[in-house]
C-alpha cells in the first residue's frame, strides 16, 4: 500500500486558485489548502504527512520570504516551492524553487514531483 503524503498549499488570498489545486492533486498527493499563512504554519506543525509546501505569493507586488522562513524553521526537511509573479534570480536557502505565474502549471507540478522524489519519498518516485 502506498503511503499518502500531503502537499500544503498556502494561497495567501481568500479564494485559492482552483487550477493550482487541481494541478497539485494530479501529483497523487492529498492537498490541504489554506488562505492564511498563520494557519499554514500551524498545519505544518501538527501534520506529520506534509511532504511539500507550495506557497502562493502571486498576490504580492514583491516576493516576501518571511512565511517561507517560518515554514522552514518548523519543517526544515519539507521542500518549499514559491509560486510568484516573476521568476526570482536568487532564492534564500529556505526556498527550494520558484515557479513564475507565466509558466504552465505543469512546471509547478513537475517541480513538486522532482522535489518529492529527491527527498526520498518512494510513494512518488513510483508514479513518474
Amino acid at each position: 500500500m502506498k503511503e499518502h503524503n500531503t502537499i500544503l498549499y498556502i494561497s495567501g488570498r481568500a479564494n485559492p486558485s482552483n487550477a493550482v489545486l487541481a494541478a497539485l492533486k494530479e501529483t497523487g498527493c492529498e492537498v490541504v489548502s489554506t488562505s492564511s499563512p498563520t494557519e499554514g504554519l500551524a498545519l505544518l506543525y501538527i501534520m506529520h504527512s506534509v511532504a511539500a509546501v507550495v506557497l502562493d505569493n502571486r498576490a504580492r507586488e514583491q516576493a516576501s520570504f518571511d512565511v517561507a522562513q517560518s515554514l522552514w524553521a518548523i519543517g526544515p526537511g519539507v521542500p518549499i516551492v514559491l509560486l510568484c509573479r516573476d521568476q526570482i534570480g536568487r532564492l534564500p536557502s529556505c526556498v527550494d524553487d520558484c515557479v513564475g505565474t507565466g509558466q504552465p502549471l505543469e512546471n509547478l507540478t513537475s517541480e513538486v514531483q522532482s522535489l518529492l522524489t529527491a527527498k526520498g519519498n518512494p510513494a512518488h518516485s513510483e508514479q513518474y
